[in-house]
Protein backbone atom coordinates (compact mmCIF):
# COMPACT_ATOMS: atom_id res chain seq x y z
CA UNK A 1 0.00 0.00 0.00
CA UNK A 2 1.10 3.65 -0.52
CA UNK A 3 -0.28 6.98 0.71
CA UNK A 4 -1.46 9.92 -1.20
CA UNK A 5 -2.50 13.37 0.55
CA UNK A 6 -5.50 15.35 0.14
CA UNK A 7 -4.43 19.00 0.26
CA UNK A 8 -4.87 22.43 -0.42
CA UNK A 9 -3.62 26.39 -0.18
CA UNK A 10 -6.41 28.62 0.34
CA UNK A 11 -9.18 26.01 -0.57
CA UNK A 12 -6.93 24.93 -3.84
CA UNK A 13 -7.42 21.65 -3.41
CA UNK A 14 -4.74 18.88 -5.22
CA UNK A 15 -4.02 15.18 -4.50
CA UNK A 16 -0.23 14.32 -3.68
CA UNK A 17 2.00 11.82 -4.86
CA UNK A 18 5.23 10.92 -3.78
CA UNK A 19 6.34 8.63 -6.59
CA UNK A 20 9.65 7.89 -4.41
CA UNK A 21 7.65 5.54 -2.17
CA UNK A 22 6.42 3.56 -5.55
CA UNK A 23 7.96 0.47 -6.57
CA UNK A 24 7.42 1.65 -10.15
CA UNK A 25 7.09 5.34 -11.14
CA UNK A 26 4.09 6.35 -13.14
CA UNK A 27 4.73 7.31 -16.38
CA UNK A 28 3.37 10.58 -18.12
CA UNK A 29 0.18 8.77 -19.49
CA UNK A 30 -0.33 7.03 -16.49
CA UNK A 31 0.04 10.23 -14.23
CA UNK A 32 -2.46 12.10 -16.93
CA UNK A 33 -5.02 9.58 -16.43
CA UNK A 34 -4.65 9.53 -12.53
CA UNK A 35 -5.46 13.20 -12.50
CA UNK A 36 -8.17 12.99 -14.89
CA UNK A 37 -9.88 9.83 -12.89
CA UNK A 38 -9.19 11.17 -9.34
CA UNK A 39 -9.77 14.91 -9.51
CA UNK A 40 -13.16 14.07 -11.49
CA UNK A 41 -15.70 14.26 -8.73
CA UNK A 42 -17.91 11.73 -10.30
CA UNK A 43 -15.07 9.27 -10.79
CA UNK A 44 -12.83 10.02 -7.75
CA UNK A 45 -12.87 10.63 -4.28
CA UNK A 46 -13.63 13.73 -1.63
CA UNK A 47 -15.38 15.27 -4.16
CA UNK A 48 -12.44 15.72 -6.70
CA UNK A 49 -9.96 18.34 -6.47
CA UNK A 50 -8.10 21.21 -9.23
CA UNK A 51 -5.03 18.91 -9.75
CA UNK A 52 -2.35 16.14 -9.20
CA UNK A 53 0.90 17.27 -7.44
CA UNK A 54 3.59 14.25 -8.26
CA UNK A 55 6.97 14.34 -5.91
CA UNK A 56 9.94 13.31 -7.55
CA UNK A 57 13.52 13.12 -6.90
CA UNK A 58 15.48 15.85 -8.01
CA UNK A 59 19.33 15.57 -9.49
CA UNK A 60 20.09 19.02 -9.04
CA UNK A 61 22.13 20.81 -6.31
CA UNK A 62 20.62 21.77 -2.52
CA UNK A 63 17.03 20.47 -3.92
CA UNK A 64 14.93 18.23 -1.82
CA UNK A 65 12.54 17.19 -4.44
CA UNK A 66 10.59 17.88 -7.83
CA UNK A 67 7.37 19.08 -8.42
CA UNK A 68 4.89 18.66 -10.93
CA UNK A 69 1.50 19.73 -11.45
CA UNK A 70 -1.10 17.56 -13.50
CA UNK A 71 -3.95 19.88 -13.59
CA UNK A 72 -7.44 18.03 -13.53
CA UNK A 73 -7.75 17.88 -17.36
CA UNK A 74 -4.32 16.08 -17.54
CA UNK A 75 -2.57 18.74 -19.04
CA UNK A 76 0.92 19.76 -17.26
CA UNK A 77 0.75 23.33 -15.29
CA UNK A 78 4.82 24.85 -15.70
CA UNK A 79 4.27 25.98 -11.90
CA UNK A 80 1.35 26.53 -9.25
CA UNK A 81 2.30 28.25 -6.03
CA UNK A 82 -0.68 27.19 -3.76
CA UNK A 83 0.53 23.28 -4.89
CA UNK A 84 4.18 24.55 -3.94
CA UNK A 85 3.22 25.40 -0.49
CA UNK A 86 2.05 22.19 -0.03
CA UNK A 87 4.76 20.15 -1.85
CA UNK A 88 7.00 22.38 0.42
CA UNK A 89 5.32 21.40 3.63
CA UNK A 90 5.40 17.65 2.66
CA UNK A 91 9.07 17.87 1.97
CA UNK A 92 10.09 19.79 4.98
CA UNK A 93 8.68 17.04 7.31
CA UNK A 94 9.80 14.53 5.43
CA UNK A 95 13.14 16.13 5.48
CA UNK A 96 13.13 17.50 9.29
CA UNK A 97 14.47 21.00 7.26
CA UNK A 98 13.05 24.22 7.14
CA UNK A 99 14.13 26.18 4.23
CA UNK A 100 15.59 24.53 1.08
CA UNK A 101 14.84 24.59 -2.96
CA UNK A 102 12.26 22.60 -5.04
CA UNK A 103 12.81 21.86 -8.37
CA UNK A 104 9.55 22.77 -10.66
CA UNK A 105 9.76 22.86 -14.29
CA UNK A 106 11.65 25.87 -14.92
CA UNK A 107 13.61 26.60 -11.88
CA UNK A 108 14.31 25.75 -8.65
CA UNK A 109 12.47 28.13 -6.26
CA UNK A 110 13.53 28.88 -2.57
CA UNK A 111 11.23 28.07 -0.03
CA UNK A 112 10.67 28.30 3.52
CA UNK A 113 8.04 27.32 6.63
CA UNK A 114 7.07 30.50 8.26
CA UNK A 115 4.84 31.17 11.41
CA UNK A 116 1.46 29.33 11.89
CA UNK A 117 -1.43 31.53 10.42
CA UNK A 118 -2.97 30.00 13.14
CA UNK A 119 -3.10 26.93 15.65
CA UNK A 120 -2.98 23.74 13.41
CA UNK A 121 -2.72 26.05 10.31
CA UNK A 122 0.85 25.78 8.98
CA UNK A 123 2.37 27.91 6.68
CA UNK A 124 4.96 28.50 4.08
CA UNK A 125 6.59 31.12 2.03
CA UNK A 126 7.47 29.95 -1.81
CA UNK A 127 9.48 32.12 -4.24
CA UNK A 128 7.77 32.74 -7.52
CA UNK A 129 9.77 33.30 -10.63
CA UNK A 130 10.98 33.62 -13.14
CA UNK A 131 9.10 36.56 -14.02
CA UNK A 132 8.50 37.54 -18.12
CA UNK A 133 6.55 39.99 -19.90
CA UNK A 134 7.63 38.94 -23.58
CA UNK A 135 4.68 37.88 -26.40
CA UNK A 136 6.88 34.53 -26.70
CA UNK A 137 6.85 33.40 -23.30
CA UNK A 138 2.94 32.80 -23.04
CA UNK A 139 2.59 32.83 -26.03
CA UNK A 140 0.12 36.05 -27.28
CA UNK A 141 -0.58 37.04 -30.59
CA UNK A 142 -2.70 39.97 -32.23
CA UNK A 143 -1.91 41.96 -29.00
CA UNK A 144 1.15 43.91 -30.22
CA UNK A 145 4.91 43.07 -30.46
CA UNK A 146 5.92 43.91 -26.67
CA UNK A 147 4.40 43.56 -23.11
CA UNK A 148 0.97 44.08 -22.37
CA UNK A 149 0.96 46.41 -19.69
CA UNK A 150 -2.12 48.22 -18.02
CA UNK A 151 -3.96 48.39 -21.60
CA UNK A 152 -7.21 48.27 -22.90
CA UNK A 153 -8.23 45.79 -24.87
CA UNK A 154 -11.28 46.18 -26.16
CA UNK A 155 -11.73 42.54 -27.47
CA UNK A 156 -11.62 41.04 -24.16
CA UNK A 157 -13.91 43.12 -22.52
CA UNK A 158 -15.00 47.14 -23.07
CA UNK A 159 -13.52 49.15 -20.57
CA UNK A 160 -11.17 47.29 -18.46
CA UNK A 161 -7.23 47.59 -18.47
CA UNK A 162 -5.35 44.03 -19.27
CA UNK A 163 -1.38 43.33 -18.29
CA UNK A 164 0.16 40.06 -19.09
CA UNK A 165 2.41 38.24 -16.95
CA UNK A 166 4.04 34.63 -16.65
CA UNK A 167 5.65 33.54 -13.64
CA UNK A 168 6.43 31.69 -15.76
CA UNK A 169 2.81 30.31 -16.40
CA UNK A 170 0.79 32.87 -18.19
CA UNK A 171 -1.47 35.31 -16.15
CA UNK A 172 -3.99 37.75 -17.80
CA UNK A 173 -4.68 40.46 -15.11
CA UNK A 174 -7.36 43.02 -15.02
CA UNK A 175 -8.20 45.45 -12.01
CA UNK A 176 -11.64 45.84 -11.41
CA UNK A 177 -14.58 47.40 -9.73
CA UNK A 178 -17.14 45.42 -7.55
CA UNK A 179 -20.06 44.88 -10.04
CA UNK A 180 -17.43 43.89 -12.72
CA UNK A 181 -15.78 40.80 -10.34
CA UNK A 182 -19.37 39.74 -9.43
CA UNK A 183 -20.64 39.39 -13.18
CA UNK A 184 -20.16 36.84 -15.91
CA UNK A 185 -17.72 38.66 -17.61
CA UNK A 186 -14.82 36.94 -15.78
CA UNK A 187 -16.11 33.02 -16.80
CA UNK A 188 -17.01 34.11 -20.11
CA UNK A 189 -13.54 35.52 -20.97
CA UNK A 190 -11.40 32.74 -19.36
CA UNK A 191 -13.27 30.08 -21.21
CA UNK A 192 -13.03 32.23 -24.23
CA UNK A 193 -9.47 32.31 -24.36
CA UNK A 194 -9.03 28.70 -22.86
CA UNK A 195 -11.01 27.44 -26.12
CA UNK A 196 -9.73 28.19 -29.79
CA UNK A 197 -9.02 32.07 -29.90
CA UNK A 198 -6.73 34.50 -31.87
CA UNK A 199 -5.10 35.72 -28.67
CA UNK A 200 -3.68 32.99 -26.90
CA UNK A 201 -3.25 30.07 -28.37
CA UNK A 202 -2.12 27.52 -25.76
CA UNK A 203 -4.48 29.25 -23.10
CA UNK A 204 -3.97 31.76 -20.20
CA UNK A 205 -4.97 31.82 -16.54
CA UNK A 206 -7.34 35.00 -16.16
CA UNK A 207 -7.68 37.05 -12.63
CA UNK A 208 -9.74 39.71 -11.73
CA UNK A 209 -8.65 42.18 -8.98
CA UNK A 210 -10.52 44.38 -6.63
CA UNK A 211 -8.36 47.01 -5.07
CA UNK A 212 -9.53 46.67 -1.25
CA UNK A 213 -6.98 49.23 -0.16
CA UNK A 214 -2.97 50.01 0.18
CA UNK A 215 -1.25 47.09 -0.03
CA UNK A 216 -4.80 45.15 -0.52
CA UNK A 217 -6.63 42.82 -3.25
CA UNK A 218 -9.20 40.39 -3.12
CA UNK A 219 -8.27 38.20 -6.72
CA UNK A 220 -10.75 35.76 -8.32
CA UNK A 221 -9.14 33.33 -10.84
CA UNK A 222 -10.00 31.50 -13.67
CA UNK A 223 -7.43 28.73 -14.28
CA UNK A 224 -6.40 27.27 -17.52
CA UNK A 225 -6.76 23.64 -17.32
CA UNK A 226 -9.11 24.04 -14.61
CA UNK A 227 -11.51 26.87 -14.75
CA UNK A 228 -12.77 28.98 -11.67
CA UNK A 229 -10.64 27.77 -8.25
CA UNK A 230 -11.01 29.21 -5.20
CA UNK A 231 -7.52 30.37 -5.12
CA UNK A 232 -4.32 30.73 -7.59
CA UNK A 233 -1.08 30.96 -5.95
CA UNK A 234 0.53 32.42 -9.31
CA UNK A 235 -2.47 34.04 -10.54
CA UNK A 236 -2.38 35.87 -7.00
CA UNK A 237 1.54 36.75 -7.14
CA UNK A 238 1.38 38.14 -10.80
CA UNK A 239 -1.25 40.53 -9.77
CA UNK A 240 0.72 41.38 -6.80
CA UNK A 241 2.87 42.55 -9.40
CA UNK A 242 0.92 44.15 -11.39
CA UNK A 243 -0.70 45.90 -8.50
CA UNK A 244 2.86 47.95 -7.77
CA UNK A 245 3.71 48.47 -11.40
CA UNK A 246 0.14 49.74 -12.41
CA UNK A 247 -0.77 51.21 -8.69
CA UNK A 248 2.52 52.21 -7.33
CA UNK A 249 0.24 54.39 -4.83
CA UNK A 250 -1.10 51.49 -3.20
CA UNK A 251 1.20 48.04 -4.14
CA UNK A 252 4.43 48.79 -2.63
CA UNK A 253 7.44 46.92 -3.60
CA UNK A 254 9.02 45.09 -0.91
CA UNK A 255 6.05 45.54 1.90
CA UNK A 256 2.91 42.90 2.64
CA UNK A 257 0.35 42.70 0.26
CA UNK A 258 -2.79 41.11 1.66
CA UNK A 259 -4.44 39.20 -0.84
CA UNK A 260 -8.04 37.65 -0.33
CA UNK A 261 -9.59 35.18 -2.33
CA UNK A 262 -12.89 33.27 -2.30
CA UNK A 263 -10.74 30.22 -0.43
CA UNK A 264 -9.20 32.55 2.49
CA UNK A 265 -5.91 34.72 2.10
CA UNK A 266 -2.27 34.94 1.46
CA UNK A 267 0.55 37.20 1.67
CA UNK A 268 2.69 38.29 -1.10
CA UNK A 269 6.09 40.59 -1.30
CA UNK A 270 7.18 41.61 -4.84
CA UNK A 271 10.79 42.27 -5.61
CA UNK A 272 12.47 43.79 -7.74
CA UNK A 273 16.60 44.14 -8.44
CA UNK A 274 17.48 45.69 -11.68
CA UNK A 275 15.70 44.11 -14.51
CA UNK A 276 14.33 40.97 -12.75
CA UNK A 277 11.39 40.30 -10.55
CA UNK A 278 9.71 37.59 -7.94
CA UNK A 279 7.19 37.77 -5.41
CA UNK A 280 7.46 35.43 -2.01
CA UNK A 281 3.91 34.21 -1.71
CA UNK A 282 3.10 33.33 1.97
CA UNK A 283 -0.02 30.90 3.34
CA UNK A 284 -2.04 27.97 4.23
CA UNK A 285 -0.17 23.98 3.89
CA UNK A 286 -3.00 22.28 4.59
CA UNK A 287 -3.46 18.54 4.67
CA UNK A 288 -6.92 17.36 4.85
CA UNK A 289 -6.76 13.38 4.10
CA UNK A 290 -4.80 10.79 4.32
CA UNK A 291 -4.88 7.65 1.59
CA UNK A 292 -3.58 4.23 1.39
CA UNK A 293 -4.15 2.48 -2.17
CA UNK A 294 -2.68 -0.36 -3.52
CA UNK A 295 -0.31 0.93 -6.10
CA UNK A 296 -1.38 -1.04 -8.97
CA UNK A 297 -4.92 0.90 -8.31
CA UNK A 298 -2.47 4.35 -9.17
CA UNK A 299 -1.24 2.79 -12.50
CA UNK A 300 -4.53 2.01 -13.45
CA UNK A 301 -5.98 5.08 -12.25
CA UNK A 302 -8.63 3.51 -9.76
CA UNK A 303 -8.51 5.45 -7.32
CA UNK A 304 -11.99 4.82 -5.61
CA UNK A 305 -13.82 4.80 -2.33
CA UNK A 306 -14.06 1.14 -2.75
CA UNK A 307 -10.14 0.89 -3.65
CA UNK A 308 -8.66 3.05 -1.29
CA UNK A 309 -8.38 3.76 2.81
CA UNK A 310 -9.70 7.45 3.14
CA UNK A 311 -8.20 8.79 7.37
CA UNK A 312 -9.66 12.74 7.87
CA UNK A 313 -7.23 14.88 9.64
CA UNK A 314 -8.45 17.89 12.00
CA UNK A 315 -6.63 20.64 9.80
CA UNK A 316 -9.58 21.59 7.78
CA UNK A 317 -11.85 22.43 10.60
CA UNK A 318 -9.15 24.83 12.26
CA UNK A 319 -8.57 26.31 8.56
CA UNK A 320 -12.12 26.90 8.87
CA UNK A 321 -12.10 28.62 11.79
CA UNK A 322 -9.21 30.79 10.03
CA UNK A 323 -11.13 31.67 7.51
CA UNK A 324 -14.05 32.10 9.62
CA UNK A 325 -12.00 35.46 11.61
CA UNK A 326 -11.21 37.10 8.37
CA UNK A 327 -12.89 40.18 6.95
CA UNK A 328 -15.84 39.40 4.36
CA UNK A 329 -14.55 41.36 1.46
CA UNK A 330 -16.43 39.35 -1.31
CA UNK A 331 -19.78 37.90 -1.91
CA UNK A 332 -17.86 35.39 -4.20
CA UNK A 333 -18.34 31.45 -2.16
CA UNK A 334 -16.10 29.33 -2.17
CA UNK A 335 -16.32 26.27 -4.84
CA UNK A 336 -17.53 22.95 -3.04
Amino acid sequence: MVQLRKVHGSENHFFLLDQTTLDQPLNDGELAALAQQVTNPQTGILDGADGLLVVNSSAHANVLGQMRVINADGSEASMCGNGLRTVSRYLAEKNHTNQFKVETLTADLQVSRQNDLAPDVPAFSVEISPVRFKPADFPFTNLGDGALIDQPVPAFAAGLNFTAIAVPNPHLISFVDEDTMNSDILGKLGAHLNGHNDYFPDGVNVSFAQILGKNQLFVRTYERGVGFTNACGTGMSATSLAFAMTHPHLGQFDHTITVYNPGGMVKTKVHQAADRYWIDLIGNATQTHLIEVDEAQLHGANVTTETATIEPTTEETAYLKFVDQLPKVSAIAVKK
